[in-house]
């Protein structure tokens, strides 16, 4: 078996779009044969095609792996989904400056409490001294220390600041997963319950009495959508053993695109696929609200969250991070 990368990088990963290369058994017309389609297993070497069948291959009988190289992705897209994550998660104030989303909501969050750069009719989003002098006055106006999210080619990180909390948005065609089928047990509703915020609060930890606990979740941030919809997933009961969060908003090019956040699963009922299925449970929530694409923002530094996301079949779309002053 030859599994080819397709640069010097690194081989195909779980999660991959591959061809797959392979000999036929004999009595075909032709010796080898392709499949296209998303990577599921190495071992043994397994693809989904886009019509959800799976296609199992024996290693021997396989003569070449190679990732398909992702459509390069156009800073109007970046802004276009820029723009349906910022309607998904706003906080509870929001003004415009200068191409500028500035956007509070009582310090929950760094999402909720940073501006972000999404242009207007006239141009991209300016980043010259007087628009930064003006969205820090606006901050300041507010209790909030100055903060700006920066995603990928949206603007670029003013002389002497500082980033942090590299994050990767991953994205995915609804329409080429296979969601599971059956009754579900995941309950969605439009507002989160007093269990479905404490589980959220401690991502399904026990509260330990010496460390100090995180900050309590502030309901209006996490009930605040713009021109959309919220639905909040629940898995067990009467406890929660799995929560999410999704928000169904429209970008300004027309695609519709339901966000997935604020995942946690009890503890001890990890590594058991119950984060995978109150997500799609979500998909399916929003698909039937419209959506037909889906998004999540993971911390690039959280190897758990993006196994389970890459395995669900979401691949990178941009990435984003944080940046403020030196000073500050």
């Amino acid at each position: 078996m030859s599994i080819e990368p397709p640069t010097a990088e690194r081989l195909p990963a779980v999660g991959d779009r591959v061809v797959m290369r392979y000999r036929l058994p004999a009595g075909y017309p032709q010796p080898l044969t392709d499949v296209l389609g998303e990577l599921v297993s190495v071992q043994p070497p397994t693809v989904r095609t886009a019509d959800g069948a799976l296609v199992e291959v024996a290693p021997d009988r396989v003569v070449a792996l190679r990732v398909v190289p992702s459509r390069p992705i156009r800073t109007s897209e970046i802004r276009a989904l820029e723009h349906a994550g910022a309607a998904g998660w706003p906080g509870v104030e929001q003004t415009w400056l200068d191409g500028w989303l500035l956007r509070a909501g009582h310090g929950y969050t760094h999402r909720a409490n940073s501006a972000l750069p999404l242009g207007d009719s006239s141009g991209p989003a300016i980043v010259g001294r007087d628009t930064l002098y003006r969205i820090g006055a606006w901050y300041t106006e507010h209790g909030l220390p100055v903060q700006l999210c920066l995603p990928d080619r949206l603007a670029a990180t003013p002389p002497g600041w500082h980033t942090w909390n590299e994050t990767i948005v991953l994205g995915i065609d609804i329409e080429t997963m296979v969601l599971p089928q059956g009754p579900s047990m995941v309950r969605v509703s439009p507002a989160p319950s007093q269990a479905w915020l404490e589980l959220y609060r401690y991502r399904g930890g026990i509260p330990d009495p010496v460390v100090p606990p995180p900050p309590r979740p502030a309901p209006d941030v996490l009930n605040a959508v713009r021109d959309g919809a919220l639905g909040f997933a629940v898995l067990g009961v009467p406890q929660p053993i799995a929560v999410a969060r999704g928000a169904v908003t429209t970008a300004p090019d027309g695609r519709v695109w339901v966000g997935l956040s604020c995942v946690a699963v009890a503890t001890e009922h990890r590594r058991h696929g119950l984060g995978a299925l109150v997500c799609a449970e979500l998909l399916r929530w929003g698909q039937e609200r419209g959506a037909g694409y889906a998004y999540v923002q993971v911390a690039a530094d959280n190897p758990d969250g993006l196994g389970l996301f890459r395995e669900m079949g979401f691949v990178e779309h941009h990435r984003y991070r944080y940046a403020a002053p030196r000073h500050s």
